[in-house]
């Protein structure tokens, strides 16, 4: 494992921070989300605050943590590949004391383009004539390269391909030359795509949610101090008290006085990502309101009544079916059981850089209690596929047990397009849904029928309207501006305004 230790202090105009590359390929079976953004500002240590709130968000990013804190002038970071108690384990109490103070943000991160590196772990600092700066980002700047060319036209230097250095040269840039309120609106106008963020300048803490409000951002109140986290389940497990969500397009500061609303830039709609209500977040987070667990239970339920089917049992695809499959058992009456046993203790993730060693994975880490299947007509129930291969395996493995029929039901709709805003799927060879049937990839899988949920019971399950999510995955029409993707597929929403 690669940790790297910074203590950043200003020298010249601007100092990045020089990270040290470690790649290797992966190969995801499920879309993983970007990362989890965490901020810290209150009476007590940043350090034990942001541990606690990475590892509640560890679902969102298992490939690297990292932690940045501001005390007495200098700005100290810790932040290696692995998962967040492997990154900042066996500390010494010296360690410890070099990440003390009261104001810091924290990250975990999954890679988005197929390789997983030292030099894109989070949090990402920068110093200049203004100070310290350091972000943590959950998203992807869809214009990144545009920028990072005519910022290096203007003399400054880039150690790394990450759009996240892209977003925090822009932000750093414009808010010495104009202040944190114009230089933010300033950057905001520039950048397109997503991004939830936790800036820390000096240390001031600030939050900032892309004005489309593509991924999740919420603030909470602790008993001495507040916090700014991805998901609200962080905030439960902190004791914190909700405050809201970042507005689309808002910039807020945290201090000790209170969450102060900074500037709000404002677009004609929204396009909250629909798979963080079908898969990334946890099922116990609230998101813009809407409460995760029970849109899974309405798509579960949705499916019921768009594709019932005579069968005796509903089984979920561990974890992830789970409630979608209680959803279709409540709606059906088909009885609810857990067929399939997860192995907690494998491989941390079907992220593997063969199909043999993905077999491999999934056979170890999935084990069917055969007296629950065997002699049933099965309804196997997850919450999306992408390859196809894992559902291939898993319907082999119940007809093995004994199933008489598998029937799947899929709680999302087909998976078409690519996504350019934060979610690991970038090129359409990678979906099982294109060019092909329904009826094609139930007989590529091998069951008895397939099903998916429809566009517009996705949209019903979340209480939103269409206008309110990012739906491109799903029908190649996207709510930003993506280079090199022409139209039909691409709708750019309207230009925002302030």
């Amino acid at each position: 494992m690669v940790i790297i230790v910074i203590t950043l202090e200003r020298r010249g105009a601007l100092t990045v921070d020089i990270q040290l590359p470690e790649s290797e390929a992966i190969d995801g079976q499920k879309p993983n989300d970007h990362c989890a953004v965490a901020g810290y500002l209150g009476k007590s240590s940043a350090y034990s605050s942001l541990i606690t709130i990475l590892r509640t968000l560890q679902h969102r990013g298992q490939e690297s943590a990292g932690i940045a804190i501001f005390n007495n002038g200098i700005m100290n970071v810790r932040k290696g590949m692995g998962l967040v108690n492997e990154v900042f384990a066996n500390l010494s109490p010296d360690q410890i004391m070099h990440l003390d103070g009261n104001v810091g943000i924290g990250h975990t991160r999954y890679s988005t383009a197929g390789t997983k590196t030292m030099e894109n772990a989070g949090p990402f600092i920068v110093t200049n004539s203004a100070g310290y700066f350091a972000v943590s980002h959950n998203g992807e700047i869809t214009n990144a390269d545009k920028l990072r060319e005519e910022l290096m036209k203007q003399g400054l230097t880039f150690s790394t391909t990450s759009d996240t250095e892209v977003l925090l040269m822009e932000l750093a840039r414009n808010i010495s030359l104009y202040g944190i309120s114009n230089g933010t609106k300033l950057a905001m106008e520039k950048m397109k795509g997503a991004y939830a963020v936790a800036l820390l300048f000096n240390g001031r803490l600030f939050a900032l949610r892309d004005p489309l409000g593509i991924r999740p951002l919420i603030l909470g109140k602790t008993p001495d101090g507040y916090i700014v986290a991805s998901e609200s389940c962080a905030l439960d497990v902190m004791g914190a008290e909700k405050i809201r969500d970042v507005r689309p397009g808002e910039l807020v500061e945290l201090t000790p006085n209170g969450i102060f609303h900074i500037l709000g830039v404002t677009s004609k709609t929204t396009a909250h990502c629909m798979f963080e209500y079908v898969y990334f977040a946890r099922p116990d987070s609230v998101i813009d309101n809407v409460e995760v667990f029970q849109t899974r239970i309405r798509l579960g339920k949705k499916l019921a009544e768009e594709f019932p089917v005579d069968a005796d049992v509903v089984v979920p695809v561990p974890d992830s079916g789970r409630a979608q499959a209680l959803g279709y058992s409540i709606a059906s009456g088909i009885p609810y059981s857990e067929g399939l046993i997860k192995n907690r203790f494998s491989d941390r993730t079907f992220i593997m850089p063969t199909q043999e060693k993905r077999a491999a994975a999934v056979r170890i880490k999935l084990n069917v209690i055969a007296s629950e299947i065997k002699d049933k007509r099965v309804v196997l129930v997850d919450d999306s596929i992408v390859r196809g291969n894992t559902m291939k395996f898993i319907v082999s493995l119940l007809k093995k047990a004994g199933a008489k029929e598998v029937h799947v039901r899929i709680g999302s709709p087909p998976i078409i397009a690519p996504c350019y805003f934060g979610v690991d799927m970038k090129t359409r060879d990678q979906f099982v849904a294109t060019g092909r049937t329904e009826d094609d990839i139930r007989d590529l899988v091998g069951a008895d029928s397939l099903r998916y949920v429809s566009i517009d019971g996705l949209v019903e399950s979340t209480s939103m309207s269409k206008n309110e999510l990012c739906l491109g995955c799903l029908t190649s029409e996207y709510p930003a501006p993506i280079p090199g993707v022409a139209y039909p597929e691409q709708k750019e929403l309207e230009s925002f305004t302030s």
